[in-house]
């Protein structure tokens, strides 16, 4: 994380450590390269929260069999017959031609 940024902290939650206007026009490289790493920064301007640079999630990052198991303990318990619902109702929202969307 670049030097300088301060992180907040509401209860027990650590919220994105800020970042000014004037560190992100010239240090950009530098908190590029967190973002790149990572870190999730909040833009502030004048004192005042303005914006959030944020990671881009990266789709089709492999996933070991422990870490699936863990997310899976946590998951919320749904009956096969609501999630057949909610795919129905999902799948009649769009058109089956591409073009039509």
């Amino acid at each position: 994380m670049p030097q300088g940024d301060t992180e907040r902290y509401r209860g027990d939650v650590t919220v994105q450590p800020e970042i000014t206007q004037w560190d992100l026009r010239n240090r950009s490289r530098e908190v590029m390269d967190a973002v790149q790493g990572g870190q999730s920064f909040t833009v502030t301007r004048g004192g005042h929260p303005i914006g959030q640079l944020v990671p881009l999630r990266r789709y089709g990052r492999f996933v070991s069999r422990q870490e699936f198991a863990a997310m899976s303990r946590t998951a919320s318990g749904t009956d096969l017959h609501t999630f057949r619902a909610e795919q129905e109702t999902t799948a009649d929202m769009y058109s089956d031609d591409p073009y039509d969307r």
